[in-house]
């Protein structure tokens, strides 16, 4: 047999003529005694940069919307002026507003922040200038507000309001009012 050429039953290409047998497939031959087997292929690298900055960004969203919330809430109920030096000054003043002068927007400067609300205060000034409409010459007048229980920054004042008119006609009414200082005394319930 020449040099270089192929095995009997060979073709020239290396594939084994139809109906040969096959060889047997060859196996890698295992490593050496004394040397390490092969290393596992390396584990993919984790992204945790990105994990990271989204946890980074939900943190300041939380702190940022957290912030914005509380600020509303406690800028929300500050009280703008001085509010009254006592309690009964308070519902004084409250009722001149009111029954008196009949001024929604001096009514409300008068009631605290947290029960200020606008509309309902309009209402009652609108309420009482419907009663003069329908009577002859209304006029209210109360009795000296009175407190009748005070505790800290937080009392309980009481007073009548009486509506006569020119024709000798009478109407009373009788009020509780709660009343809160802050920068001042300031009215935040009537019932």
């Amino acid at each position: 047999m020449p040099v270089g050429a192929p095995p009997a039953g060979h073709l020239p290409g290396g594939a084994p003529p139809a109906g040969a047998p096959l060889p047997e497939p060859t196996q890698v031959p295992a490593p050496p005694p004394g040397y390490p087997p092969f290393p596992p292929p390396p584990a993919p690298k984790k992204k945790r940069g990105a994990l990271i900055a989204a946890v980074a960004l939900v943190v300041v969203l939380v702190l940022c919307v957290g912030g914005g919330v509380t600020a509303f809430l406690t800028l929300r109920n500050v009280e703008t002026g001085e509010g009254a030096k006592e309690p009964a000054v308070a519902v004084d003043e409250f009722l001149t507003a009111v029954y008196k002068e009949r001024d929604a927007a001096k009514a409300a400067t008068l009631v605290c922040a947290s029960a200020r609300d606008d509309d309902k205060i309009a209402a009652k000034v609108a309420e009482v200038e419907k009663y003069a409409a329908a009577y002859q010459n209304p006029r209210f007048r109360w009795t000296t507000p009175k407190v009748d229980n005070q505790t800290g920054d937080r009392a309980t004042v009481s007073t009548k309001v009486t509506m006569t008119t020119t024709d000798e006609k009478v109407a009373d009414q009788d009020l509780r009012f709660t009343v809160v200082r802050k920068t001042g005394w300031w009215v935040c319930e009537v019932a």
